[in-house]
């Protein structure tokens, strides 16, 4: 009896820590196949976006163009500013990895201002088109441009919203598993707005300035 008692004991000691193995060290990945499928989603409205530009960004209606509107020096800044601010995040990544929570929350703390800054600068343009009268509905170039960086910057917002919660989350509970998971899926996201943000300074500014 005494034999059978102390195998059960093993054998549920041995289940604890299976458990606590595979919710350690192995967590349930559905959450990370759903921010991927959110991603491809994303994919698809940036496609279309990039496609409406590509057809209707040559149409000005007599009204200004991406050469004398676009100030290749300022959107230079921004893309510095977001490119960095991928870097640093990297680095908030490794300290994340290596269990370092006060580098983790000092680099992410250093990317959501890098943020705030590329917002700063791109609501600074926006203001500015607008006041010159270079207003969304005044051509097609122009609806064009605003439907896509608008939705970007739109994206950076909600990103760097999401960023300051996170930062929260990481100072009340540490480096817990679920933390881990939730940086690593805010990584991937701020890497994706990067990837669209080189984009759109090819495609829109950089060949906008072109004759």
């Amino acid at each position: 009896m005494s034999d059978l008692l102390m195998n059960t004991a093993m054998n549920a000691s041995t289940d604890t820590s299976s458990r606590y193995y595979v919710k350690e060290h192995h967590p349930k990945n559905g959450s990370l196949l759903g921010f991927w499928i959110y991603l491809m989603s994303d994919c698809l409205i940036f496609a279309c976006l990039f496609a409406t530009y590509a057809v209707i960004g040559r149409n000005y209606a007599g009204g200004p163009t991406g050469a004398e509107i676009f100030d290749l020096n300022l959107v230079a800044l921004n893309t510095a500013f977001l490119l960095l601010s991928s870097i640093t995040y990297g680095v908030a990544m490794v300290g994340a990895q290596n269990r370092n929570l006060k580098r983790t929350l000092v680099w992410l703390g250093i990317t959501g201002v890098l943020g705030v800054a590329f917002l700063a600068v791109e609501l600074y343009e926006f203001w500015h088109f607008i006041s010159i009268g270079a207003t969304p509905q005044r051509s097609g170039f122009l609806t064009a441009f605003f439907a896509l960086v608008g939705t970007h910057g739109l994206h950076v917002f909600f990103g760097t919203i999401w960023l300051v919660v996170l930062l929260f989350q990481l100072k009340k509970h540490g480096l817990i598993v679920e933390n881990r998971r939730r940086v690593m899926c805010l990584s991937m996201f701020w890497h994706f707005l990067d990837v669209i943000w080189i984009g759109v300074f090819t495609f829109v500014y950089l060949m906008g300035v072109l004759p």
